[in-house]
């Protein structure tokens, strides 16, 4: 039944969790990015030879060549140089939204440099000196790729493409992020420009670090390719793009030539970083130096360059799943060297399947480990399972596949927990359920003693020391047949309650209730201190309980209850008793079988509370008086017994040493077998009456026990 219920609260928590794995809300995605930002931590990816190279405009080109923005000649010197030493196409990651204000066509414009200049011969000849003309011109000299960016709802329409697209397939612009606008070009820098790349890197950061880049973006005049994918359709003197359609609406791949480039739904690109970038850049200052063309030209031939800025003044950083922070343009390059290389990551679209899977697995995988081999090995077997999983999660994230290790292990984690506190609850409400059961046979002190020593308690069979204790009802029979059966268990029941919280109070352990009878013993399961002593005392607090419950019930005109006990100390054997499916702790022995002879002797001896010579002797200080050697059935030699008359307090009356010196006399007359024992029977009686008057009776037996004291 608990299993039952167990694999039904699994089946509900599996469910919920692949709910919202469905959903996919921020915490979940949070999470799963941070895992494939932790594989890239440690596996970056391995730079090999691409054709690709970075031109930065670093602090030591600004501190040579001036702040920016440069002007407009400078750049096109740039473009030139680029030229000369090789490059294949040039991709500028700047924007060009507005004439060059520094062009001198521009600054004659001024009223101050009109004042200034008037009537000057060159004033014409510099109204026709434009920068932007002179870096059209450069241009045009060489391929290359101009920025354009999102410019927001409120800004000019989407420039027209410089590419086309063939879309094979479902149609997938719909699920494109969009360009409602984007920024202006200076028209004759668009017109000089081979192709028009988005400079945006990634809107759908979660937390602004870039880990996917669109490829490409859909606007209301066509799709428009991102830098990187400008760049390598130029390079490769490709006029269309294709676009492989997904029949869940979205795309699947780009492709262009024989290049397939895997993307996201949405068109996005993952980035796979590699560890530092000295070799992609090159600063711009050792571009315009015409003293390091020969040097860089073995760099620069034939290469894809991107022109950008990595000054930390400039603001073009971005933060990166490596955890570091780099230029845009560099991750504009990074993505083409990917796309080079083929070193891909992509999610594909069986990804999320699979981690259910995997999540649904486990968690079945701990509800039978836990039912079946319990929580340690269940947590041991299922460390080596969320290993396995770290482990092809590892390899496949080595063969470009991402697949999330994290939920899945997360969801286990979590079933375990929750499986380990109901089996917690569970155990802790049975060994509450069995400490309640427990202290119904031992004192508190004793179970909590067991509790904290635990594993050290010896609880199989073994050889001890004990003191054994037989009480039986007397009068109980008669009683029985008087009284309804309802009436007489109650009864029982009550007295039975009294008389076990006296043997529970002095470290005693209740091993049976046989009818009306109890059986209990001392120094087990743990040792206690003088347990003879201690089971007298017992004795003693149960003679006086009886006392007190038959006066409680003579207001009911019911027959007094009187009691036997019987008290034999000695070696026993202590332990689980039974068959392998039932058992009962319990003690065993011929102390056992001592002690119930000696409580049965007790109405022959005339006595209600009758000990062995083994128990008088740990019991210094009490109230004994010797009752003589008795032949006991199954016993080979007669056991030298006593009366239990009190305790300490009684035995040092006045009163008792003289009942303990006529007793003596007594029993030296009938060991000296004088025939008149008369007058000392009266005198033991006659001082046992005030203090223990259940010793009357003893005395009156005593003729007829002659044997017993030879």
């Amino acid at each position: 039944m608990r299993y039952r219920v167990n694999f039904l609260i699994v089946i509900a928590l599996l469910s919920a969790l692949v709910t919202i794995r469905a959903a996919d809300p921020y915490p979940v995605v949070s999470l799963r990015e941070a895992y494939f930002d932790t594989l890239q931590r440690i596996s970056p990816r391995v730079a090999v030879p691409v054709p690709v190279r970075v031109v930065d405009i670093d602090e030591k080109a600004l501190a040579e060549y001036g702040q920016w923005p440069w002007p407009r000649h400078r750049l096109a010197a740039l473009v030139n140089s680029l030229r000369d030493q090789g490059a294949a196409v040039i991709v500028f990651d700047f924007l060009f939204s507005e004439p060059d204000r520094m062009s001198p066509s521009n600054l004659i414009a001024d009223p101050l440099v009109l004042q200034s200049a008037q009537g000057a011969e060159w004033l014409d000849d510099l109204a026709e000196l434009d920068t932007d003309q002179v870096f059209s011109d450069a241009m045009r000299t060489i391929p290359v790729v101009l920025g354009i960016s999102d410019a927001g709802r409120d800004g000019p329409s989407p420039q027209i493409p410089m590419s086309g697209n063939v879309q094979i397939g479902p149609d997938p612009t719909g699920a494109l992020y969009q360009l409602e606008s984007n920024t202006p070009l200076v028209g004759v820098l668009r017109d000089a420009a081979s192709g028009l790349g988005v400079v945006n890197i990634s809107p759908a950061s979660i937390d602004g670090t870039v880990r996917e880049v669109p490829l490409v973006w859909g606007t209301a005049n066509g799709v428009h390719n991102t830098l990187s994918i400008e760049a390598l359709r130029i390079a490769l003197g490709e006029s269309t793009v294709l676009l492989f359609g997904a029949d869940s609406g979205g795309t699947e791949a780009l492709g262009l030539a024989d290049i397939t480039i895997p993307v996201s739904e949405e068109g996005t690109f993952r980035v796979y970083y590699r560890d530092g970038t000295p070799d992609l850049t090159v600063s711009a200052a050792d571009i315009l130096n015409p003293e390091m063309s020969g040097e860089l030209a073995s760099r620069i031939q034939g290469n894809i360059v991107f022109v950008g800025t990595g000054a930390a003044g400039l603001q073009d950083v971005h933060p990166t799943a490596r955890g570091d922070q780099i230029p845009g343009v560099v991750i504009h390059a990074q993505v083409l060297e990917q796309i080079l290389a083929g070193q891909f990551l992509e999610r594909s679209a069986y990804s999320g399947g699979l981690e259910l899977l995997i999540l649904v697995s486990l968690g079945l995988l701990i509800f039978a480990l836990m039912s079946f081999v319990g929580p340690a090995y269940a947590l041991v077997l299922g460390s080596v399972a969320a290993i396995i999983v770290l482990s092809a999660s590892w390899r496949a994230f080595h063969s470009g596949l991402l697949i999330d290790a994290t939920y899945p292990l997360g969801g286990a984690f979590l079933t375990f927990s929750l499986l380990a506190f109901i089996q917690y609850a569970f155990t802790d409400r049975e060994r509450r359920s069995i400490r309640r059961s427990f202290s119904k046979y031992v004192s508190g002190s004793v179970l909590s003693e067991i509790e904290r020593q635990g594993h050290k308690l010896q609880l199989g069979g073994e050889l001890r020391d004990v003191t054994v204790m037989f009480s039986d009802i007397r009068n109980f029979t008669p009683l029985s047949e008087t009284l309804p059966p309802e009436e007489l268990v109650a009864l029982l029941n009550d007295l039975f309650s009294e008389l076990t919280d006296d043997i529970l109070k002095n470290g005693g352990t209740i091993d049976k209730y046989i009818g009306d009878s109890i059986m209990a013993f001392w120094n087990a399961p743990l040792q206690v201190n003088l347990h003879e002593a201690q089971a007298l005392r017992a004795a003693l607090m149960m003679r006086k309980t009886l006392q007190k419950f038959n006066r409680d019930r003579s207001q009911q005109d019911l027959d007094a209850l009187g009691m036997s006990i019987g008290l034999a100390a000695g070696q026993a054997c202590v332990g689980n008793i039974g068959s392998r499916e039932r058992f009962n702790y319990s003690v065993i022995g011929e102390t056992v079988n001592v002690s119930a002879r000696v409580e049965t002797e007790t109405r022959r001896l005339g006595y209600d509370l009758v000990i062995t010579q083994s128990v008088a002797e740990k019991s210094p200080g009490f109230a004994l008086l010797p009752a003589g050697s008795v032949a006991l059935k199954g016993v080979s030699e007669p056991v030298a017994l006593y009366l239990a008359v009190g305790d300490e307090t009684v035995a040092g009356t006045a009163a008792f040493q003289a009942l303990a010196r006529s007793h003596a006399l007594l029993l030296q007359a009938v060991r000296d077998n004088i025939a008149d024992l008369a007058g000392l029977i009266l005198a033991c009686k006659t001082q046992a009456e005030p203090i223990e008057p259940g010793l009357i009776e003893f005395y009156e037996k005593i003729s007829s026990r002659r044997d017993d004291f030879i």
